[in-house]
């Protein structure tokens, strides 16, 4: 009998409404810090979905990332449905990861839905490690 979790389909949510999108937040301006971008990047594929294996990172949930010198980073990202049900506490979830890198003093997340999130934003990785090459 084949395992439930190799035939799971990890998109199969229910059509509920889409929660609100985040407040707008401003992307912060200054000199970009090259340095600063790659613990940040990393500290953001700490943080998974729980319903899906991968993280937000190698999902394609994270449309846009900004750090710049002062420790000031912006994330503009999305999840996979708008019926997703940690749709609520992800971003929360996004701003503790890369709070804890050292250097950063200031984190924006926003929520977004549009563009829609689809699955050709995932990585060769995550494609591969779900099955669907």
């Amino acid at each position: 009998m084949p395992d439930e979790q190799e035939n799971r389909d990890y998109f199969d949510f229910g059509a509920e409404p889409p929660p609100p999108e985040t407040e707008p937040v401003e992307r912060p301006e200054g000199e970009d810090d090259p340095e600063l971008l790659d613990p940040v990047l990393e500290a953001l594929r700490t943080v998974r979905d729980p319903e899906i294996p991968v993280n937000l990172v190698d999902l394609g949930l994270i449309y846009e990332l900004v750090v710049k010198k002062g420790g000031v980073v912006f994330v503009e990202m999305t999840l996979t449905t708008p019926a997703c049900p940690v749709a609520q506490s992800m971003p929360g979830e996004v701003e503790a990861a890369i709070a804890g890198v050292p250097g950063v003093n200031e984190v924006r997340v926003r929520l977004v839905w549009s563009p829609p999130w689809d699955r050709d934003r995932m990585s060769e990785e995550a494609k591969l490690e779900l099955g669907l090459l």
